[in-house]
């Protein structure tokens, strides 16, 4: 799985590209929590709150095609480490903004945050499909993905500890954000000194690409490169919303819960499945093709939905936590599956397959605006979400027949 055909070993440099995955895992996972609380510090509504997200993910539309620009002119390794050093410039932003008592400092330091974390994605991804065979692409960006679900399962909570179980100053919101600021200085410096066999998996990606007789004409030719942006938008979109409005529909299914009590259950509940659905599906794809898999998660997120929305007390508060399961395999197997056979155009494909992570800005908005009476009826949205990414694993497992 980690040796090409010349029989290069990448298992240690893959595993050092998969902490950065755990990086930009505890990065989201903090922002679920900071939704509920933006929205009682500053007296936010639900589709108020939303530009918690938002601020995150238009940076990543902003800085896509930049960062894969980057990418080729700079290079995996010291791209990487540009993108390190602006994510933690951003978190550590967070303490003059705390003294500010207004959000706008706090979206401004969490868009720089976003484009520093943009530019890490456009390296990590392609390096985490590309070392080794590509018939085990998306198991391996399943593996690395695993490692960003136990950054999901910290990130709330720490923030939960640190925000709500604080003392109610603004200077709360820093302290999550302090740790997270040194830690990634701490990864810039021992990533500045590995190495990143980027000639060798270029010339692997191009020489597989060739074989399959796939790298004639541009990243638009290609109909599952242009599905898998549609799926991609759409997955970010209903995870991100999913996650940001956890908080708001458990306490209005239970509103005696506290707040800090509802985190934790995002925390170790909902991201402690999303975590163990990608282990997993890394294993299932050994019997079972990713297209198949994704088709069948996704029908059974879209199941979960439906429960969700119905408000049937315990079994939607089931169904909302298996919902993380269902969702951890989407984002990295519709990515393996969208850079499939795309050679030299690897680094382009994967800049616009980044910048879909847009989807996150938009749905927050629209999910606080539909479910500002009843937070259930905000969750259509991911069902919808979920219903396209079912089909578009259809798709893939058919043709791959």
């Amino acid at each position: 799985m980690f040796k090409n055909a010349a029989g290069v070993n990448y298992l240690i440099p893959f595993l050092l590209i998969a902490t950065l995955y755990l990086l930009w895992g505890c990065a989201h996972g903090l922002l679920d929590v900071l939704n509920k609380h933006f929205q009682e510090a500053f007296d936010m509504t639900k589709a108020e709150s939303g530009f918690v997200q938002f601020s995150v993910y238009i940076g990543y539309f902003v800085m896509a095609l930049p960062a894969g620009w980057l990418m080729r002119r700079l290079g995996y390794k010291r791209g990487i480490i540009l993108g390190l050093l602006i994510f933690a410039l951003g978190a550590l932003l967070f303490v003059p903004a705390s003294f500010i008592h207004s959000p706008l400092p706090f979206f401004a330091a969490l868009f720089i945050l976003a484009c520093g974390l943009c530019i890490i994605e456009n390296g990590a991804h392609p390096c985490a499909t590309g070392m080794g065979p590509e018939a085990y692409a998306a198991q391996r960006i399943n593996i690395a993905a695993a490692f960003n679900g136990v950054g999901w399962i910290v990130g709330p909570l720490i923030g939960g500890l640190l925000i709500f179980g604080g003392e109610g100053s603004s200077f709360d919101l820093a302290k999550p954000y302090i740790l997270v600021g040194c830690f990634v200085l701490l990864v810039c410096l021992i990533f500045s000194r590995i190495r990143i066999p980027e000639a060798e998996m270029e010339a692997d990606a191009e020489q597989e690409a060739v074989t399959e007789g796939t790298t004639e004409g541009s990243v638009w030719q290609h109909s599952h490169f242009r599905q898998a942006l549609i799926a991609q938008f759409l997955y970010v979109g209903a995870q991100t919303g999913i996650g940001s409005y956890f908080v708001n529909y458990v306490l209005e299914l239970d509103p005696s819960m506290s707040k800090l009590t509802a985190a934790q259950l995002l925390s170790m509940g909902g991201m402690g499945l999303f975590f163990v659905g990608r282990l997993m599906s890394s294993l299932f794809m050994r019997w079972i093709s990713p297209g198949r898999l994704l088709a069948l998660f996704g029908a059974c997120a879209t199941i979960c939905m439906t429960l969700v929305m119905a408000s049937m007390g315990t079994a939607s508060l089931i169904a909302l936590f298996l919902s993380f399961f269902f969702m951890s395999t989407m984002f990295p197997t519709i990515f393996a599956l969208g850079v499939r056979g795309m050679g030299a155009r690897t680094k382009q494909a994967s800049s616009l397959l980044v910048m879909c992570i847009v989807g996150g800005a938009v749905f927050p908005i629209c999910m606080g605006l539909v479910g500002q009476t009843s937070m259930a009826q905000g969750f259509s949205l991911p069902l919808i979400a979920f219903a396209y990414i079912t089909l578009f694993g259809v798709g893939q497992a058919m043709q791959k027949r």
